[in-house]
């Protein structure tokens, strides 16, 4: 006898409960094995399609490590202490921008002159602020995420363990599947099909759009000339998978700066917005309908309340969890709402007028 569907909730929800508490009192032990685990899943396609080309599971998982440790390398020594010194180079040099702008606005608005005006002093105070604050931000943020990179531990396990699970990854989800309750295995394969479905096409799709497009906004920015090129479309492509958010706070600081750089120069600052407008085409047009598809997206909104909760809740482990946890959640609310429509609460139809049906 299968048992009541409220003992079934109870036991679920306790454990549910219980992953939560250990993920808020875990965070920083587990959070090798989280980017471990992210990764072993996401390059698990790759080895499955190596594996159809002939290899062995073994071989396959060794020719990804390799590789990965070597693009790894190669960006750590490379791209990332020229991201950090424009991000420190950028918040050394704002007060110098805001003063700029504060005489621009001076020149325009003569009345902004007085040196008790409420903006003039907000601009000025506003300068100080991120010269203070933003370059002790640039380099703890990038100071915590170097020393977590080199922390031995850190590097030791999460090649170990992305490895192994890349290697076992068929054989534990196997497992995993053996663990069913019985009664609901169709049912929950059916809803971890299509989460699957949803991080696949969302996830490791975006991930690829936003890799793209920080290059390519990076690339662009530097061709024309632009200061600060370099960590500006590192941001603007980090933050693209909130649809046009990426774009706009990109281009705002962008064209911010190049008005101050290129004063003077229209067609400059024209060549600026048009590698903003660009970015824009390549990612509505041929990236995002390609790499993600348009009928698994997760909406702008839902997916910035998810990063908000758990970045809150569990700090920097919370905001890798986020993401997927959000795309279960759209699965699993979706999944809801067709069963809800099904029912009699809906419906509005008692027992007995589904057994005779209409008449």
């Amino acid at each position: 006898m299968a048992l009541p569907i409220g003992q079934q909730f109870r036991y679920w929800g306790i454990a549910a409960a219980v992953a939560m508490i250990a993920l808020w009192f875990l965070g920083d032990v587990i959070l090798p094995f989280i980017v471990g685990g992210a990764i072993a899943y996401g390059l698990d396609p790759l080895a499955d399609r190596l594996e159809r080309w002939g290899a062995s599971r073994v071989v396959a998982t060794s020719i990804i490590s390799v590789f990965a440790i070597l693009i790894f390398v190669l960006m750590a020594v490379l791209i990332v202490p020229m991201i950090v010194n424009e991000a420190v180079e950028l918040f050394e040099s704002a007060p110098e921008l805001f003063a700029r702008l504060r005489d621009f606005l001076s020149e325009r608005f003569p009345e902004l002159g007085d040196a008790e005006s409420t903006l003039r002093q907000s601009l000025a105070s506003i300068g100080k602020t991120i010269q203070e604050r933003g370059g002790e931000f640039a380099k703890g943020v990038f100071s915590s995420a170097l020393g977590v990179i080199n922390a031995v531990v850190f590097i030791v396990v999460v090649p170990v363990v992305a490895f192994y699970m890349l290697l076992d990854w068929d054989n534990l989800i196997a497992k995993i599947d053996t663990l069913l309750p019985r009664d609901h295995a169709p049912r929950i394969r059916q809803i971890a099909k299509d989460i699957d479905t949803t991080l696949a096409s969302f996830v490791r799709g975006q991930l690829t759009v936003c890799t793209i497009l920080g290059v390519f906004y990076a690339v662009g920015l530097m061709l024309v000339g632009l200061q600060f090129g370099l960590v500006i479309g590192f941001i603007a492509g980090l933050i693209s998978f909130i649809p046009y958010i990426g774009a706009v706070v990109g281009g705002v600081l962008a064209v911010g700066l190049a008005l101050f750089q290129f004063w003077g120069e229209p067609w400059m600052i024209g060549a600026v917005a048009a590698v903003f407008a660009a970015g824009q085409f390549l990612e509505g047009n041929i990236l995002t309908p390609k790499l993600v598809g348009e009928s698994v997206g997760l909406h702008p909104v839902w997916l910035m309340f998810a990063l908000s909760v758990f970045g809150s809740l569990f700090g920097f482990v919370g905001m890798l969890v986020a993401v997927p946890v959000a795309a279960a959640l759209g699965v699993l609310a979706r999944f809801g709402t067709e069963q809800y429509r099904k029912s009699l609460l809906y419906r509005g139809l008692d027992r007995d007028d589904v057994a005779e049906g209409p008449e």
